[in-house]
């Protein structure tokens, strides 16, 4: 066995216990995880301060050339540190310096078959993934089994939600990642529809932490995957798409060429959610794929048809809404379903020189398909052929449009991966943002794709309208999300619905449980690029002017994102700068008043603005200032909330 120690300072975070035991630790030492070899079979397993986070867990691969999972022999291992930094305004923190130690062990089996394990320990995350070399002339492998595993103690509670059965639900569009969270739920408990859950996933280590699991880095050379059902002693592997996925287009399980890598597996660890939240691993292990063919322009938009629905896609309401995204000096708005058949594309071109006219971009909707799903909105066929959309991308170009809403995909097969990337890289060469709907989770692709500019992947606002019991549950879910779904990825949620009914004429539909500060905190606990805001018309003469102006001034570009308090599903205490701006929201999903003490040196000595409920629930705007040990006390009505701005 062949060892290469790059320095004295590597050997200080890998020790070799014995020729088939590694250790790899984080810089400040607090963050561990060991590797096993034993009787040719690996496992790792995970501490933090000494307390254990993840049993030993399974590792390895069964592909259709080479079973990597047992009788393995450890031939080599390289150490190095893993150091950069890099910028990225699309995500919750501008600016990243990241820090890791990293090691490469190489196995071989039996038949001189080598494959790689490489993990990378920051103070918080671990990562790891696979490398499969050419082993002979054979230049391709399907990943047949992957036995990674998340091993997790008994006493572990959990926050998932089910991945749903393929091609169920309103025309027959499932998966569309709109599931809802359970919240701590003991380990094991079987999901709704019995095939496992999808990224991220939060566990409740007890006493000893937390733990977030999910992946990054996936493309076009690979599949989705989620976690398995758990097992009664806590164990969730990793598994690939369902067969029906997509109309069963495509296989489920990924082909790779060899020599080849698989995506990262990342685990967030903290023993408090504060690393959870904060944590920016899904962008730290990958790099842009493409060079942006223009400075895109990211910020607020409004949509018509979140409230006025499919009867406001005409000229005149589109009109209205141009009007109303000029009014609060918006960056775009959104046309959404409908548009091709119910205004023409020559009304269109004229909406885009009336927009263009008030400093507004607009962005159009298209269905990504016409053969996987059942979903009738137009316009169809356009973004799943590569001839067809180059042009009517170019159309797109030389109107002026911005950016794409592309909805309706039902499926993490390679093959979908793949229709991701080509309809990202196809947009960038005609300048155009995306936004993806009816989608999977993000994986890495605010930086990977420099025109990708979020996806919905969450139960979003739209739920609001279509049922009550989405607006009795959506303080409980707000109160979840920067937990969870929007801390490894930007989250197209469409928050801020002022509205206190739901319709066109606020006099019908669904009815608001949240006050008007409750859905103003959204806008800075949601966190995604282009924000498409709930707002409508009325709400101009409707609402305070105070509510309005905050509306107005609300940015979607964030420098720094720190967690100030909170508990997933509960409530939720988040800051947020924007230059030299500071925003603190805070929500509360219960049932009863709750009064927080908020400590927040960043702002001390400032005169703050603080947007609050009053005790009738309506909004009202004070002057504050933090007292002399920089605290201020808060009280959040049920279902209220609350923003601090300097």
């Amino acid at each position: 066995m062949k060892r290469f120690i790059l320095s004295l300072f590597l050997f200080s975070f890998l020790i070799p216990l014995s020729s088939e035991n590694i250790k790899i630790s984080s810089p400040d030492n607090k963050l561990q995880a060991d590797i096993n070899l034993e009787n040719g079979e690996l496992t790792y397993s995970v501490r933090y301060k000494e307390r254990i986070i993840l049993e030993d867990s399974p590792l390895g691969l069964i592909t259709n050339v080479s079973d990597f999972s047992r009788n393995l022999i450890l031939v080599e291992t390289n150490e190095t540190t893993i150091q950069h930094s890099y910028q990225e305004p699309k995500i919750k923190q501008s600016r990243v310096d990241y820090l890791a130690n990293e090691v490469t062990c190489t196995y071989e089996t039996t038949e001189k078959e080598q494959f790689s394990i490489t993990f990378r320990v920051s103070n918080h995350d671990i990562a790891f993934r696979y490398s499969l070399a050419q082993n002979g002339e054979t230049a391709r492998c399907i990943i047949e089994k992957e036995l990674t595993g998340f091993n997790f103690p008994s006493f572990t509670t959990t926050f998932l939600t089910p991945q749903a059965t393929p091609m169920i639900g309103w025309m027959r569009t499932k998966p569309s990642y709109e599931e809802e969270y359970l919240p701590d739920e003991p380990i094991g408990t079987p999901s709704r529809y019995g095939l496992g859950y999808t990224f991220p996933g939060l566990f409740h280590v007890g006493d000893n932490g937390w733990a977030l699991l999910s992946e990054t880095g996936v493309d076009s050379r690979y599949c989705g995957s989620k976690l398995s059902e758990g097992t009664a002693e806590g164990l969730y592997t990793i598994a690939y798409p369902e067969e029906g996925e997509n109309n069963s287009i495509g296989n489920a399980n990924p082909a790779i060429p060899l020599p080849g890598v698989t995506p990262w597996r990342t685990i967030t660890v903290g023993d408090n959610l504060k690393p959870i939240v904060e944590t920016t691993i899904a962008f730290d292990l990958v790099e842009p794929l493409y060079e942006p063919s223009r400075e895109y322009r990211f910020g607020r938009s409004t949509w018509s048809w979140l409230l006025w629905q499919d009867g406001s896609i005409n000229y005149d309401d589109q009109k209205s809404f141009i009007d109303l995204s000029a009014e609060m000096g918006y960056e775009l708005v959104l046309i959404d379903n409908w548009w091709e058949s119910r205004i023409g594309k020559e009304k269109i071109e004229q909406l885009a020189q009336y927009a263009a006219s008030k400093n507004v971009g607009i962005a159009l909707w298209y269905n990504s398909n016409g053969f996987w799903s059942d979903a009738p909105q137009g316009p169809k066929n356009r973004m799943n052929r590569s001839v067809v959309r180059k042009k009517e991308m170019a159309w797109m170009q030389s109107i002026g449009v911005k950016g794409i809403k592309v909805d309706f995909f039902g499926g993490d097969k390679q093959e979908t991966m793949k229709l991701y990337e080509e309809i990202l890289s196809d947009a960038n060469d005609y300048g155009l943002t995306v936004i993806f709907h009816g989608c999977t989770l993000p994986r890495g692709w605010e930086r990977m794709y420099p025109n990708f500019a979020g996806s919905e992947a969450v139960l979003a606002s739209e739920n609001l309208i279509f049922t009550q019991h989405a607006n009795d549950h959506e303080a409980y879910n707000a109160a979840l999300h920067p937990f969870i779904r929007n801390s490894v990825a930007s989250m197209d949620f469409g928050p801020v619905l002022l509205n206190k009914r739901h319709n066109r004429n606020n006099d019908g539909g669904t009815t608001r449980r949240t006050t008007e500060t409750f859905q103003m905190a959204t806008a800075v606990l949601f966190q995604s690029p282009i924000q498409n805001f709930g707002i409508t018309p009325n709400n101009l003469t409707e609402q305070p002017s105070f509510v309005i102006d905050f509306m107005k001034k609300i940015p979607t570009l964030w420098d720094e994102t720190l967690l100030i308090d909170g508990y997933p599903g509960k409530y939720v205490v988040l800051a947020r700068r924007h230059g030299e701006q500071w925003y603190v929201a805070g929500i509360n999903a219960g049932k009863e008043e709750k009064m927080i003490t908020l400590r927040l040196p960043m702002l001390t000595g400032k005169s703050l603005l603080l947007y609050n409920d009053r005790n009738d629930r309506t909004a009202q705007l004070l002057q504050q200032k933090l007292t002399a040990k920089g605290e201020l006390v808060v009280t959040l009505q049920p279902e209220g909330g609350f923003i601090v701005t300097n």
